[in-house]
């Protein structure tokens, strides 16, 4: 059962006990008999969104299996001081709002008690005192309790999750390295259908380096559903334990060199360049020559690396090493010449020259930078969360000046052929 069946059971049971009457009620729950009596009942105290509230939970006895249950209500968790919609709207506060959990505590406990915040945006209402009996006290240790349940949770679901899910066979990976409590550090690492952007699998590791680090994640891409016999093409960084892994394991994926932090090896070599080409000249003539030779090189570089085919490529890498001061940088190049230039081939359409940096921007502005996490398992937690926010997301419709959507109000699952409906992220978390 993937996230979107989770989900989707989760709903109908929620709306399944909305809908029951009090005739449907006496019906035992366990052994299915209507020989069933009133068993008395008690009182809870919830804090709803509306502020808080007084409801009687009535009991029933079952005559054949002598057992008794209550009724139950789809907006009241067992054993909780806060009804089903302020729980979700914290998660989703500190989620999608992209706030810390005191902040998120302190927006949701002003809206239930009226009280702190509200007393601002209701300046015509009379206040009331912060220590009177409809007080909310809601706390940030409360707001971090249910999101370790929400992570435990996703934790749990994490077999299969993404079973029945198309992939394009081009993928991107990337890491991120998170410093936690003592000092310690850990890389997150991820791995990104190109096509459709479903994010497959996220596995936290102690080195980026590492050829298990990378298998660990492979392994749990696999586990939530993945195929490795459909993967085509994987871009990436320069990363050994990735090509290590990548020629024992998976020998028929090409490994696409992301183009981005290739160019950044290449710095050193310019400079290298350019200094050579300046060497003995005077400092009138360097200020010239300098800047020419560093423009003549980075348009060569350009004709290679953004060349609309292999052929227009090489004869770009031509010029380059022809050039004479454009050697070292050819030789480069030419180490890496195919794996630059995968993206081009026919059978890798849909595979991305860069790797999936912009999925980090969208992991620190919700979940921070792994400084709120503190363990391994509370980060790594933190990255299935959003792994199941991202993947059921849907992108905003809107276009703006600076950023547009190549699938606007669809998300990742929805392009990838499995369209979750109503379903959300917090119902696949059973929150």
């Amino acid at each position: 059962m993937n996230m979107i069946e989770r989900g989707r059971c989760f709903v109908e049971r929620l709306r399944g006990l909305a809908k029951r009457s009090p005739y449907d009620w006496r019906q035992c729950p366990r052994c299915g008999s209507t020989w069933t009596t009133k068993y008395g009942g008690y009182y809870r105290y919830p804090y709803r969104l509306w502020g808080r509230e007084q409801v009687r939970v009535q009991r029933h006895r079952c005559a054949p299996c002598g057992r008794t249950y209550g009724e139950e209500d789809p907006g009241l968790v067992w054993k909780a001081w806060y009804g089903r919609e302020v729980q979700r709207q914290a998660v989703d506060g500190w989620m999608h709002l992209r706030s810390s959990m005191r902040r998120v505590a302190e927006w949701v406990r002003s809206g239930i008690g009226r009280q702190e915040r509200w007393k601002q945006w209701c300046i015509w209402e009379e206040p009331k005192a912060d220590n009177e009996g409809a007080a909310c006290r809601l706390s940030a240790s409360t707001v971090h309790r249910w999101l370790a349940r929400a992570g435990a949770k996703a934790e749990e679901q994490r077999v299969g999750q993404l079973a029945g899910v198309s992939c394009s066979g081009q993928m991107g990976s990337d890491g991120l390295w998170a410093r936690l409590r003592g000092g310690s550090q850990r890389v997150l690492l991820v791995l990104m259908d190109s096509v459709t952007g479903v994010v497959w699998g996220i596995k936290v590791v102690a080195e980026e380096e590492s050829r298990q680090g990378w298998a660990a994640l492979l392994t749990c891409a696999e586990q939530g559903g993945l195929l490795l016999s459909e993967l085509r093409g994987l871009t990436s960084d320069g990363a050994q334990g990735l090509l290590s892994y990548l020629r024992q394991a998976l020998s028929w994926v090409h490994h696409q060199r992301c183009v981005w932090h290739f160019w950044r090896t290449l710095a050193a070599d310019l400079a290298q360049a350019v200094a050579k080409a300046v060497a003995g000249l005077a400092q009138e003539a360097a200020r010239t020559v300098g800047p020419q030779v560093r423009a003549e090189l980075i348009a060569l570089l350009h004709a290679v690396l953004d060349a609309p085919s292999h052929e227009r490529a090489e004869q770009a890498l031509q010029q380059l090493r022809a050039h004479p001061w454009g050697i070292r940088i050819a030789q480069k190049v030419n180490e890496q010449f195919d794996r630059l230039l995968y993206h081009r081939l026919e059978s890798h359409r849909g595979l991305l020259r860069v790797g999936p940096e912009w999925l980090w921007r969208d992991f620190r502005l919700r979940l921070s930078h792994g400084r709120n996490h503190g363990s391994e398992q509370r980060l790594e937690r933190a990255g299935l969360l959003w792994l199941i926010y991202h993947n059921l997301t849907p992108a905003q419709k809107r276009v703006e000046r600076k950023r547009h959507y190549k699938h606007p109000g669809q998300s990742p699952l929805e392009v990838a052929g499995a369209d979750p409906g109503p379903i959300s992220y917090l119902d696949a978390l059973e929150v």
